[in-house]
């Protein structure tokens, strides 16, 4: 018995040792589970956490570049990648003849281009589904991204498949503003969430219809040697048709091309334009979009396909004429497309080179400021030699040039020389050389600065007499003599009010009033006030100011604007051939501006104004007369009589004319040809009498009163001998007392 108890005890034992090992085997394992269970928590909560900031920073991320850079417009892109200038059409406010309000004046092409503008509704159904097919096959069903695609193309980025994930309209968005998303790796990112973002607005704001009319026309066929954008370019290049005439094996050789058109065309590689097209038309066989008959009959026809590439095939346009042999460019456009470039340099920040290229395919619209009947009808003129010339000729090697601009500062036509333009973009002398400017310079340089500093007034007395000009540390000498003088004992000497010294064109008084002024006044005056370019620092000096030897010369474009100031109440306004510049999205890049500055003041231009009215009615400029239309203006003759030059002001035009020898600089025998004021007149004279206004409008601040001939002031009623002048209310001289 005690026995039996003994192991029944034993047993218990056993059986409480084998419980409490259990129990603390799964404490155990308990435990285990628990940290393992911590341990995973706490690993999710740091992934959502660190999800969370990722997809905050991510979304943050996009939405920092899609704020700002959605918005992209295709209303505009309908204008070729041919650059036009415009002019104001001048029967646009006539009522029996309205039409547009601008029209044509050249279209700038690219001769290594070819890109023309075609409407979707010219464009056959065949030749749309297959670019769908090729390139975009849910184009129709998406909103403007293909996630799919787009995630297949990033992943691919890290394995190495460079297959596009673009849609359609997100290729068109790239195409359109030059934002490449291409390089993922190297600032893609930014630019791909952008045109994500962009892809989707544009979608929500034009239609599918829209979006593709887009794309093709400005999609690239380029080929080695020529760009060729858009499908209508790309069937006059590539099959010598209108895109309207296609038919579907060539409307899928040209959607098999948008891959790598340089390589995959017809022209460079037929085999490999027909295994891409093929495949083309399986898919719009697949999609539904052809009958299997269709797919057989386009199989065959891919084998027969005549290329032609010509880039001179040439279809209608927005403007008919763009089309046609345009011929060079006129004088006026050689200037106006010189002005374009430097305004896209300065607008981009480009080279001459880089400028010169954009603007010949980039697809600006220029509006222009030339007056275009002026420009053909000056043209005309300065071809006919009996505008020049004293009687018939048999050998007439006169050259000449013509500037015309309004006073505003806007040129309204350019003739750069007498001969019949035969090459486009060829050298101008009315802007581009440097001619002597002779006695033109006296009213810009002398006359009107002085006037303006109080100096002198329209009737000052002054003596015919040279100024003596130092020469060395102890000699100086007499200077000048008037050009109809040849010795100092011819000079005469004699006192003259100064409109009379203008008149007769005197040297010995402009010089007088470069010695009153300095010639470091009178050289600022010209470069600052003036816009004069041309001057160096040998020109502060009392020959080039006083007589216009200048060392290199004036440009006549320069000197004919500087005039300017003697119309408009003397105010200085910026030279343009160009008043509006658009690039091809309709964005203004160039407005020219309305700024002036003022170099002389009202009152001043025109006291200046009717001082040159007397050069013209009774003095060195009365050949240039006009009957109907007030003129005023100064005549100009270079040493040896190498130059002659007329510069006119009328109420609504200054212009400008040189003659002379350009190639072999001589004396002009005037015995055979007219002086500059009349050829002035055989050339201009009829414009100005049809000008708009006819008489120049006296400012307030100026005095029409008489004075004395004999003192040049004011004349009281003891004066016999007055004449009506001209005064600043400022600075109005004394009255005179001699008392005869």
């Amino acid at each position: 018995m005690s026995e039996q108890r003994t192991k029944a005890s034993t047993s218990k034992k056993k059986k409480r040792s084998h419980k409490k090992h259990k129990s603390t085997g799964f404490k155990v394992f308990a435990g285990f589970m628990k940290v393992l269970g911590t341990f995973l928590l706490s690993v999710i909560l740091v992934l959502v956490i660190t999800g969370s900031i990722f997809a905050t920073a991510l979304t943050i991320y996009i939405l920092n570049y899609a704020d700002t850079t959605t918005t992209v417009s295709l209303e505009n892109i309908t204008a070729s990648y041919t650059s036009r200038f415009l002019y104001e059409n001048p029967d646009y406010n006539d009522d029996s003849k309205k039409g547009d309000e601008y029209k044509l004046y050249y279209a700038l092409k690219n001769t290594n281009q070819h890109a023309v503008w075609t409407d979707y509704q010219s464009i056959p159904l065949n030749l749309s589904n297959a670019v769908v097919a090729a390139e975009d096959e849910r184009f129709l069903s998406h909103d403007g991204v293909d996630f799919k695609r787009t995630l297949r193309a990033f992943l691919g980025v890290f394995i190495g498949d460079t297959q596009g994930g673009s849609t359609i309209t997100q290729q068109t968005i790239k195409n359109v503003t030059g934002d490449d998303a291409r390089d993922l790796a190297n600032g893609g990112a930014e630019r791909k969430i952008r045109e994500i973002f962009r892809a989707i607005n544009v979608e929500r704001t034009y239609s599918k219809e829209d979006i593709l009319e887009c794309y093709l026309n400005i999609i690239s066929f380029a080929t080695w040697d020529y760009d060729i954008k858009g499908v209508q370019a790309a069937a006059n290049y590539y099959f010598g048709k209108d895109v309207s005439q296609l038919n579907l094996a060539e409307c899928a050789s040209i959607a098999a091309m948008i891959k790598e058109p340089a390589r995959i065309n017809p022209i460079e590689d037929r085999k490999t334009n027909k295994e891409r097209a093929q495949y083309v038309l399986r898919k719009m066989n697949d999609i539904g979009m052809i009958s299997t008959e269709e797919w057989d009959k386009a199989l065959e026809d891919l084998d027969n396909l005549k290329t032609t590439g010509d880039i001179t095939y040439s279809s209608v346009t927005k403007f008919e004429d763009e089309t046609k042999d345009q011929g060079p460019t006129s004088w006026f456009m050689d200037d106006a497309i010189t002005q374009a470039e430097e305004i896209l340099m300065d607008y981009y920040g480009i080279t001459a080179v880089e400028a010169s290229e954009k603007l010949y395919s980039g697809g600006y619209t220029i509006y222009t400021t030339v007056d275009i009947n002026m420009q053909k009808e000056l043209e005309k003129k300065m071809r006919d030699k009996t505008n020049f010339q004293a009687y018939e000729l048999e050998k007439d090697k006169l050259d000449s040039a013509f500037f015309c601009c309004d006073y505003y500062g806007q040129v309204k036509a350019v003739v750069g020389n007498r001969k019949k333009k035969k090459e486009s973009r060829t050298f101008s002398i009315a802007t581009m050389g440097k001619i002597s400017p002779g006695s033109t310079i006296k009213p810009i340089a002398a006359y009107g600065p002085a006037i303006d500093q109080g100096i002198v007034y329209y009737s000052t007395i002054l003596k015919d007499a040279p100024i003596e000009i130092k020469i060395s540390d102890t000699e100086t000498k007499k200077w000048p003599v008037n050009y109809s003088d040849t010795k100092a004992e011819n000079w005469t000497y004699n006192d003259f009010p100064l409109w009379t010294m203008l008149q007769n064109s005197t040297n010995t008084a402009s010089a007088q009033l470069i010695e009153m002024l300095t010639p470091t006044y009178s050289y600022n005056f010209l470069q600052q006030k003036l816009d004069i370019t041309t001057l160096t620092l040998d020109d502060a000096d009392y020959a080039p100011l006083s007589i216009g030897a200048t060392s290199n010369g004036l440009h006549l474009s320069e000197l004919v604007e500087a005039y300017q100031i003697f119309g408009n109440g003397g105010k200085k306004y910026e030279m343009t051939w160009i008043s509006l510049i658009e690039d091809k999205e309709g964005t203004v890049i160039y407005e020219h501006s309305d700024s002036y500055t003022q170099a002389i003041d009202p009152s001043s231009a025109y006291v200046m104004n009717r001082m040159m009215k007397k050069v013209v009615d009774s003095g060195t400029g009365q050949a240039a007369k006009l009957q109907n239309t007030e003129l005023v203006g100064k005549t100009g003759t270079s040493e040896d009589w190498k130059d002659l030059l007329f510069v006119g002001c009328t109420p609504d035009y200054i212009s400008g004319v040189w003659i002379g020898f350009s190639d072999d600089p001589h004396t002009i025998p005037t015995s055979e040809y007219q002086d500059s004021s009349r050829i002035w007149h055989n050339i201009f004279g009829d414009i100005a009498e049809n000008e708009p206004h006819h008489t120049f409008e006296i400012p307030e601040g100026v005095v029409e009163a008489k004075y004395c001939k004999s003192s040049g002031l004011l004349a009281t009623s003891s004066c016999k001998s007055t004449e009506t002048g001209y005064y600043k209310e400022s600075a109005m001289p004394e009255y005179c007392g001699l008392g005869y």
